[in-house]
């Protein structure tokens, strides 16, 4: 049975390899060919044998587009040069693209530049820094050269010596356009404008009513005005709703005249004199007399003062009340100021272990200062966060009764110290006495408005700290907040019973900056 099918084997095996042997003969006289032709025979038959008549037209139309979209995908790789014939030793003939030329080495200094330039984008810098060394040894200004040639100036045309010179008038049309107007004359155009309604949401609906339209100047003013009193903040952004509230918030200066005359927000709640003492009890300006034992020890009798208190007029320095509410300096109640302190100090490697480095300690605490309303305020010194501190920051909290180990919120303010505070007035001189001599100013004339003065308590009722800081603006750009930072100017410790005034290093401090708390109200 095997002999019988060895011929049988033996035949296909022969039909195989004749198969095998006219396949490998036409994909090579197909390769050498230049002229797009179809690759194989059954599908040039296939092609230029017409459609079936029994077939739909539309499955015919489409049988017929695929196999034109298949020959011409077959025909289009055929006539293809071989591109890396080029970077082969030896063959510039015609038809194949010649071999790659080395680089021309640059001579002058822009070249160089030029170079340079090339080989950084391409990644290479190191002969980029090489290429630069000496573009800038044979030409010092090749930077110059090389933005001129290839980003030169606007050019600009020359006017003839005879042209008459025309001098341009700034209420004239530019050539980009109209000039932008003044704020002023922005805001005044605002004046006619009535405060719109909110759009329909379609098309064919009617706008919704605005009922705050159609309410009288007066009393839409006496609505500003209240809520001027209640957050000055809220009032500046009503100015962003509409154009018509916009122009009453910057022209109604009678609004910031009541703003800087009220005892709510504005000037007449400062305080220019010691108004408490440092316990926080209000100094009764009514006792006159001392008892004979405030005599014996004056040190601790606090004498009676009379508050001092300033017009609220404008001035050069504060043409408008709007001007002076911002610009002038002043405590703020309804927040609390903060200074973030970061140092970095060595520290000692461990005996056990064997290192090359000695470890480094980022130390960060915080300095708290809160101003109320009567004169007094706390001062805290921790390295608790401000968000676990400010909203305990009060007098209540301030009390001997905080345990060491306690876990109460308020616990953080067992280190707190009470305090009271005064602004330096403006700028005054000196004012005539009873019988003519000049008695000395409040403070010295060189003495700039806006300096802070604060006594707290110390670590024993012997001793007292006084702070001496300044409000300065956070930032110069134009609209920011005004004298919301407390810079330091000097910090002392006065012990009251050798009369010794020692002053403390402020080596690591930094200001105190403003935040606002709306927990705190009005700060009442």
């Amino acid at each position: 049975m095997t002999e019988n099918l060895n011929p049988e084997l033996e035949h296909f095996r022969n039909q195989w390899r004749e198969e095998v042997t006219k396949r490998s003969k036409g994909d090579r006289s197909t390769g050498k060919r230049k002229t797009s032709t179809v690759g194989s025979q059954p599908l040039a038959t296939t092609s230029s044998r017409p459609l079936q008549s029994n077939a739909p037209p539309s499955t015919a139309f489409k049988a017929r587009d695929e196999e034109e979209e298949d020959s011409l995908s077959q025909e289009g790789y055929h006539d293809l040069e071989d591109k890396d014939e080029s970077r082969r030793l030896g063959q510039d003939a015609e038809g194949v693209y010649p071999n790659i030329l080395p680089e021309e080495e640059p001579r002058s200094a822009l070249e160089h530049f030029e170079r340079a330039i090339e080989k950084e984008d391409q990644g290479s810098l190191g002969d980029s820094l090489s290429h630069y060394r000496q573009a800038y040894r044979l030409d010092a200004g090749v930077d110059k050269v090389y933005r001129n040639k290839h980003f030169p100036p606007a050019s600009t045309t020359s006017r003839p010596s005879n042209a008459a010179v025309t001098i341009l008038n700034p209420a004239h049309h530019s050539l980009n356009g109209s000039p932008r107007p003044a704020l002023s004359e922005l805001i005044a155009s605002f004046s006619t404008l009535s405060i719109p309604s909110s759009l329909p949401s379609t098309e064919h609906s009617p706008a919704p009513p605005c009922p705050i339209a159609s309410i009288p100047s007066e009393v839409l003013i006496e609505i500003l005005y209240r809520t001027a009193l209640l957050d000055v903040a809220s009032y500046s952004r009503l100015s962003r709703v509409c154009k018509r509230l916009a122009y009453l918030v910057a022209t109604e200066d009678q609004i910031w005249r009541e703003v800087c005359l009220g005892k709510e927000v504005g000037f007449p709640a400062m305080h220019y004199t010691y108004a408490t003492t440092i316990e926080g009890t209000p100094i009764d300006n009514t006792t006159l007399d001392p008892t004979p034992d405030d005599l014996s020890n004056p040190k601790y009798y606090e004498f009676p003062q009379t508050p001092i208190t300033y017009p609220v007029t404008l001035t050069p320095a504060y043409p408008t009340y709007a001007t002076m509410f911002r610009t002038r300096p002043r405590i703020r109640f309804n927040g609390c100021y903060i200074s973030t302190v970061n140092y970095i100090r060595p520290g000692a490697s461990s005996p056990m272990q064997t290192t090359w480095n000695s470890p480094v300690h980022i130390v960060t605490y915080y300095r708290y200062l809160r101003f109320f309303r009567d004169g007094t305020c706390v001062s805290l010194l921790t390295t608790t966060e401000p968000v676990d501190v400010v909203h305990h920051l009060t007098k209540e909290h301030i009390h001997d009764r905080h345990t060491g180990g306690s876990a109460l919120p308020s616990s953080v303010m067992k280190t707190a110290q009470r305090g009271r505070w005064k602004l330096s007035p403006p700028l005054v001189g000196a004012s005539p006495g009873e019988k003519g001599e000049q008695v000395p100013p409040l403070v010295p004339l060189a003495e700039p408005e806006g300096n802070v003065y604060i006594e707290t308590e110390g670590v024993d009722i012997k001793y007292m700290n006084s702070m001496q800081l300044a409000l300065r603006s956070g930032s110069n750009r134009a609209g920011a907040t005004r004298n919301n930072k407390l810079v330091w100017r000097g910090y002392w410790n006065y012990n009251r019973l050798t009369d010794d005034w020692a002053e403390f290093r402020l080596r690591n401090d930094r200001p105190y900056f403003w935040s606002r708390v709306k927990s705190y109200g009005m700060g009442y």
